[in-house]
């Protein structure tokens, strides 16, 4: 199936890392896989997860203001604990936490109440599951210790076709409850790493998906059926090939941790999220709620900060297309999909001039997105098929924004570029 236009245009989306790890804070699913606490201490968290004040209608209103049109919930991680009260096993949080009940579909309804789009996580692995350890990578990778865990390797190393087929059935089972149940227009997996596409039957949970519903977008850990390519917590120097989002977290963690207070600035964040759409990307900015259901302060104030910049700059956000090349302008920018109006991102207060390599076409007005201001500008050199410098005169102090000041240019036909080397 093509690209859903929805998902491209989007830009921003959340991403909510919530489960029962909450309870002590500590890494999500790892902590009990790479031994940071005993299992049995992990699991006990299922005591603790009261979901007390658990109100999705909230985090939609915080979404909304932060600009985002999508959001991922974390409907199954790899400790196999799911938020709905699934027909697939008994591990969730409706039988077996204090939380009593099924926190999906509140969570799908307050999004779709505000026009966002609805996306749940889904863990391939289950590292609780007890027909999981059954089968051996063919070629496993040799990170987090796929080839030799207990919670993915068989026990000495005998395989189990007949358990892992029980647990192929356990998870479509499951896959196909929340795409029945819940509609997602997205979903995120993850644990892809830890078997192979065929081992995995990538192809038939593929078709079993979007014969329910054909609109369903599916990430890149779908392997080769993803829709779109999931670069984690770094901003590629090279942007994937076709759609793409960077998922990244507002401080150190996924989840909550009461420990973690390297909380990312709002202009770190307002650089990401430029640099990112200006790649053609989206940027999934993550949270964790504790456990009770609430964001913590510091980075609902990021998402509002961030949202807030967005909400000024929008022209330059939505609506737009990948920007210029390297090469062409110091800093991020987009194009409008007529290819008519370009908007370059200036991450610090320009100074005498912002200037532009390679614009063949003429520029007919220069303004500052947000304040309307509007700034001389001028060309000179150039020589043959190479054209001259664009310089923009730098805006007024008053029209500098403290994070990111973005300039429209609105351009005498569509953009076009040199891209040579000049005479050699």
């Amino acid at each position: 199936m093509p690209m859903q236009p929805w998902f491209p245009d989007a830009k921003l989306g959340i991403f909510v890392h919530y489960g029962i790890y909450a309870v002590d804070g500590v890494p999500e699913s790892w902590a009990f896989y790479t031994g940071e606490v005993p299992r049995d201490r992990y699991m006990r968290q299922l005591h603790g997860f009261t979901a007390s004040r658990y109100d999705p209608r909230t985090w939609a209103d915080l979404f909304v203001r932060a600009g985002a049109r999508y959001a991922v919930l974390t409907a199954r991680h790899h400790d196999g604990v799911a938020l709905w009260d699934t027909a697939h096993g008994d591990l969730d949080v409706v039988r077996r936490t204090p939380a009593g009940r099924d926190l999906i579909t509140s969570y799908a309804d307050a999004l779709r109440e505000r026009d966002l789009k609805v996306g749940l996580y889904y863990s391939h692995s289950d590292w609780n599951h007890p027909d999981y350890a059954s089968v051996i990578h063919p070629d496993p990778p040799h990170h987090d210790h796929v080839d030799s865990n207990p919670y993915v390797v068989p026990k000495d190393g005998v395989e189990d076709p007949e358990a892992w087929a029980r647990y192929l059935t356990y998870r479509d089972g499951q896959v196909t409850e929340l795409v029945e149940r819940f509609r997602p227009d997205l979903l995120w997996f993850d644990g892809e790493w830890e078997r192979s596409e065929a081992q995995w039957r990538i192809p038939e949970l593929a078709r079993r998906i979007l014969a329910i519903n054909p609109q369903t977008v599916l990430n890149a850990r779908m392997l080769s059926h993803g829709d779109y390519a999931t670069p984690e917590q770094g901003l590629p120097v090279r942007a994937p090939k076709g759609p793409w989002e960077l998922c990244l977290t507002v401080n150190d963690s996924w989840g909550y941790r009461h420990t973690d207070d390297r909380h990312k600035t709002v202009g770190m964040l307002v650089r990401y999220f430029a640099e990112t759409i200006g790649m053609g990307g989206n940027l999934l900015l993550d949270v964790g709620p504790r456990e009770d259901g609430t964001v913590t302060e510091p980075q609902a104030q990021r998402l509002t900060g961030l949202g807030t910049w967005i909400a000024r700059h929008s022209d330059a956000v939505y609506g737009t297309v990948a920007g210029l090349p390297p090469g062409h302008h110091h800093g991020a920018s987009t194009l409008s999909k007529d290819g008519r109006t370009l908007f370059l991102t200036c991450f610090d207060a320009p100074r005498e001039h912002v200037a532009v390599r390679g614009l063949r076409t003429p520029v007919k007005r220069v303004s500052v997105v947000g304040s309307g201001a509007e700034l001389g500008h001028t060309s000179s050199g150039g020589l043959h098929e190479v054209p001259g410098m664009t310089w923009i005169d730098a805006p007024a102090p008053g029209d500098v924004d403290p994070y990111a000041t973005v300039l429209a240019l609105e351009l005498d036909g569509e953009l076009d570029l040199y891209r040579g080397s000049g005479r050699v």
